[in-house]
């Protein structure tokens, strides 16, 4: 589990957290916040050099290496976050996991999934702003396993103990790279003290 702690995330986390934030401003911040995220997620990106020729003379240039990175969102609040990082990857390929979290069971129904035939191949980042319960994030981790994803990280902006719990039990091989580890759930499974849901207030839907 990694935390991103730098003063510009925890700032702009602050900002989205409160209520008072409009619709436009907080999905600005959600993709600025989604950037410097992406930006510590894929520190560790392999690298080779390649042959090029700068205006004074030839070098051996370190460039990214292997196939590019598939983002995978699961619809609809992970889009927001994800636009971030795209920003720095703009050639990254996008699963979408279409998921959401039965109003009664809690429980994670699938109405929708479409990927890269070579996820295996691939380092995919799951997107998921808000690990609650945990159960979409481990369903869309069940689903990119069943593609056989290898190489998968998990990128949120809030996350509950109860999800880290639930997710690295069934998930243990999977780092997750949050903005932040709150307090609780409440008898509604919300995190607390959260944001709210994020895909409402992405989409000026609440």
């Amino acid at each position: 589990m990694t935390v991103v702690k730098h003063p510009l995330v925890q700032h702009k986390l602050s900002l989205m957290r409160d209520r008072t934030t409009n619709t436009a401003t907080f999905r600005d911040l959600c993709r600025e916040i989604g950037m410097l995220m992406g930006y510590e997620l894929l520190r560790d990106l392999e690298l080779s050099d390649h042959s090029i020729e700068t205006p004074v003379g030839p070098m051996r240039a370190p460039v990214i290496a292997g196939k590019k990175p598939v983002l995978a969102p699961i619809l609809r609040a992970g889009m927001g976050l994800m636009e971030g990082v795209l920003d720095l990857m703009p050639g990254a390929r996008i699963a979408h996991i279409g998921l959401y979290r039965d109003p009664d069971t809690l429980e994670a129904v699938e109405y929708y999934f479409k990927a890269p035939d070579d996820l295996a191949e691939r380092l995919v980042v799951l997107i998921d702003p808000m690990l609650a319960t945990g159960n979409t994030a481990v369903a869309a981790g069940c689903r990119l396993a069943e593609r056989r994803a290898l190489n998968v990280r998990l990128l949120c902006l809030v996350a509950a103990p109860e999800g880290i719990e639930r997710f690295t039990s069934a998930h243990p091989s999977i780092p997750v790279y949050a903005a932040a580890v709150d307090s609780h759930l409440n008898d509604h499974s919300y995190i607390v003290p959260g944001l709210g849901d994020a895909g409402d207030r992405l989409y000026g839907t609440q």
